[in-house]
């Protein structure tokens, strides 16, 4: 099982982009999903999360510039990012926990995309 994202860009400040993340492989279920970032010099932080039922959380930064969708038959998770900043500008990472699959997975991690925001 693997996350494969994209998505990411190059966008001026009040742009918007969407990244998407998809899980491949046989996969029976999967538990909450959500998008991390990293900028340069800086920790991993949490963006947003969904669970499986739909229920999301936004870090105060993004509160009503980001969307987080996922659709459960495709496997899939999605952050809809309008109003981008230029403080919004790093390394994208979709997560997935509790992956059920013929082999469980408590966590993975897809690749990350870039997003940058500068005029």
């Amino acid at each position: 099982v693997q996350l494969q994202a994209s998505g990411g860009g190059l966008v001026q400040p009040g742009g918007s982009l969407r990244l998407s993340c998809a899980a491949s492989g046989r996969i029976f279920a999967i538990g909450t999903m959500g998008w991390y970032r990293q900028a340069p010099g800086k920790q991993r932080e949490l963006v947003a999360t969904i669970t499986r039922g739909g229920s999301t959380n936004y870090a105060d930064s993004v509160k009503g510039r980001f969307t987080i969708s996922r659709d459960n038959a495709k496997n899939s998770v999605h952050l809809q990012m309008n109003s981008l900043k230029p403080e919004d500008t790093a390394v994208y990472y979709c997560n997935a926990d509790q992956i059920y699959s013929p082999t469980y997975y408590p966590t993975l991690w897809g690749q990350g995309t870039q997003v940058t925001v500068s005029s």
